[in-house]
C-alpha cells in the first residue's frame, strides 16, 4: 500500500503540537557580528566576551525569533507570540547571560548548533531551568537565517537534584565535622569468614576463638575502612586520612585483640548494634581509652557492607576514675595505703590468711614537737619521708599503711616474726640513709613487731605489736630527757 506523502500542513501541525517548546529563529545578525569580530582579529571568543560583559547582551539582541509553538507560550505564561516577543528581555535575563556564552562558543567553533542547560524566566516571574538544543536548518548554513531551537523544562528535576545535593552536603558536613570520631567501614569480608565457620558445623564460637586465636587477627585484617572524619584525625594524631589509614595496625593493637574477639562473639550471636569500652593507640604511641558504638546500617544487615563506628575519647574520665580509685586506697601525703584499705586487707587476711601473719606497727617520734616548733609543713615533710622509707622497704605483696596522724602499720601475710624482724632491720637501715640525704630534723621511728597463726589471734597480735612499739617510743623520749639533763 503506497504511503501518503507528508504535506507542509503536517509539519505545521508537528511544530505547533510538539510536547516541547520549539522556536524558529533567525541567527543571521549573530553570524554577521561574529564575522566582524573575526575580521578585527578576535580568536578567543570567551576572553573577548569577558573583556566586556555587554558583548554577551549584544549577541543576545542579534537573535530574532520568528515563530514559537503553543508549548512555548504555555511554558512562559504568554498569551500569544506577539506578547512574548515584545517581552523577551523578561525571559532572557540575569543568570541566563552567564550560561549563554557556552552556546556562543559552540557556534564560534563551527558547530552546526549547540546544546546547553540554562535558565529562562516565565512572564509571571517563575525561574525555569531548561535544556536547550539548537540546530541550523539545512540550506541555511551560510547565513544562519533559520535555526530550530527546542527548550525542555527540567525545573522539577533540577530542583530535586539540588535538594539531593544539599542533603548530601548536609550529611557529609555532619559526618566530617562531628565532635565524635566516626568511621565508616565494610565488614562484608568478616561476615563471609563467620559464615564459613558456620558451614564447618562450628556451634561453640567462643571455644573456637580460643583454639584459633589467629582467626581474630585475620578478621581484623579483613575490615575495610571506607572513610573517617576530622575528629578521628585529631583523636589519633594523624596529619591526613591517608596517614591514618596506612597506620591502622599501630592504632588497633594490644588489648584490642581481646576486645575484637568479644565483638566477633556478639556478631556471631546476631548483635549488630554494640557498645563497649576499648583501648586504642594514637600514632604518638599514647593509649586512648575509647567508648565505642558499633552499628551495621539498615539496608546492609544481610552483608554487613556498611558499618558505622563512633568513638568517644574517655581517656580523661578513665584517668579521673583511676585517680579517685587511688585516693580511695592511698594516703595522699605519704603515697602509702590508707586506713580504709588497711582495714579491708586486715579483714580479708583474718578470714582467709595466708598464715602466719606478721604485724609491724610504727610511730613517728617527735612529730608534735616539730609541728609546734617548725609548723605543720615541716611535720608533713617528715611524714612524706616515712612514706619514702616504707615504700622502699616493703614488697608489693605486703601492705604498708598510714592509719593515723603519725601511726603506720605493715601487714606481712605468710611471714613469721623472724621475717618481720628482718624487715625492721631494713627499715632502720633506710632511715639512716634517709637522714644522711635530708638535712635538718632527723627521722626517728618507734617500731613494734608481733605475729600470729590464725584469724582469732590477729587482734592479740596487733595489741602486742602496739605495746612493743609504745615501749620503744617511751625509751626514745626517756633517752631524750636524759640527754637534756646531761647537757
Amino acid at each position: 500500500m503506497p504511503s501518503t506523502p507528508t504535506t507542509d500542513t503536517d509539519f505545521e501541525h508537528m511544530f505547533e503540537l510538539a510536547p516541547v517548546s520549539l522556536w524558529l529563529e533567525d541567527f543571521s545578525a549573530l553570524k554577521q557580528l561574529f564575522d566582524a569580530w573575526r575580521a578585527e582579529g578576535v580568536t578567543d571568543l570567551r576572553a573577548h566576551l569577558q573583556a566586556d560583559p555587554q558583548r554577551v547582551r549584544e549577541c543576545a539582541r542579534c537573535l530574532k525569533p520568528l515563530r514559537v509553538n503553543q508549548r512555548t507560550l504555555s511554558m512562559l505564561s504568554a498569551t500569544d507570540a506577539d506578547a512574548l516577543f515584545a517581552q523577551l528581555d523578561r525571559v532572557f535575563r540575569d543568570d541566563m547571560h552567564l550560561r549563554f556564552a557556552n552556546e556562543l562558543e559552540q557556534l564560534w567553533a563551527g558547530s552546526p548548533g549547540f546544546d546547553n542547560q540554562t535558565v529562562n524566566y516565565a512572564l509571571d516571574g517563575r525561574r525555569l531551568d531548561v535544556v536547550v538544543h539548537a540546530r541550523i536548518l539545512p540550506g541555511h548554513e551560510d547565513s544562519w537565517s533559520r535555526v530550530l531551537v527546542s527548550l525542555e523544562d527540567v525545573t522539577a528535576q533540577t530542583q530535586a537534584t539540588q535538594r539531593l545535593q544539599k542533603s548530601e552536603r548536609y550529611a557529609h558536613d555532619l559526618f566530617e565535622h562531628s565532635p565524635v570520631s566516626l568511621w565508616v567501614e565494610d565488614f562484608s569480608a568478616v561476615k563471609r569468614l563467620l559464615d564459613g565457620v558456620r558451614v564447618q558445623g562450628i556451634r561453640d564460637f567462643k571455644t573456637f576463638l580460643k583454639v584459633h586465636p589467629d582467626f581474630v587477627s585475620r578478621c581484623m585484617q579483613e575490615i575495610r575502612v571506607i572513610d573517617v572524619n576530622q575528629q578521628t584525625l585529631q583523636m589519633f594524631g594523624a596529619a591526613s586520612k591517608d596517614v591514618l589509614l596506612n597506620n591502622t595496625a599501630r592504632i588497633f593493637r594490644g588489648e584490642m585483640q581481646e576486645s575484637f574477639a568479644e565483638q566477633l562473639q556478639d556478631l556471631w550471636e546476631g548483635k549488630l548494634v554494640q557498645q563497649r569500652e576499648v583501648v586504642n593507640y594514637a600514632l604518638s604511641g599514647d593509649a586512648v581509652h575509647i567508648h565505642m558504638q558499633f552499628a551495621v546500617l539498615d539496608g546492609h544487615r544481610d552483608d554487613w557492607g556498611l558499618v558505622l563506628l563512633s568513638l568517644v575519647d574517655i581517656t580523661a574520665r578513665k584517668k579521673a576514675e583511676a585517680y579517685l580509685e587511688y585516693l580511695g586506697k592511698h594516703d595522699v601525703l605519704t603515697q602509702l595505703r590508707n586506713r580504709a584499705f588497711y582495714v579491708e586487707e586486715l579483714n580479708r587476711i583474718t578470714r582467709k590468711g595466708p598464715w602466719p601473719l606478721a604485724v609491724v606497727t610504727i610511730d613517728l617520734n617527735g612529730l608534735k614537737t616539730v609541728n609546734d616548733e617548725q609548723g605543720h609543713g615541716a611535720g608533713d615533710a617528715l611524714l612524706r619521708r616515712v612514706g619514702e622509707v616504707l615504700a622502699k622497704a616493703v614488697d608489693p605483696s605486703a601492705c604498708a599503711a598510714r592509719i593515723g596522724g603519725d601511726e603506720f602499720t605493715i601487714l606481712l601475710p605468710g611471714t613469721d616474726e623472724r621475717g618481720a624482724l628482718a624487715l625492721t632491720e631494713r627499715i632502720h637501715s633506710l632511715v639512716d640513709m634517709n637522714n644522711q640525704f635530708y638535712s635538718g630534723q632527723p627521722l626517728s621511728l618507734a617500731i613494734g613487731v608481733a605475729s600470729c597463726v590464725s584469724g582469732d589471734q590477729v587482734e592479740a597480735a596487733l595489741h602486742r605489736a602496739d605495746q612493743a612499739m609504745y615501749a620503744e617510743k617511751a625509751r626514745y623520749y626517756e633517752e631524750g630527757r636524759a640527754d637534756r639533763r646531761r647537757r
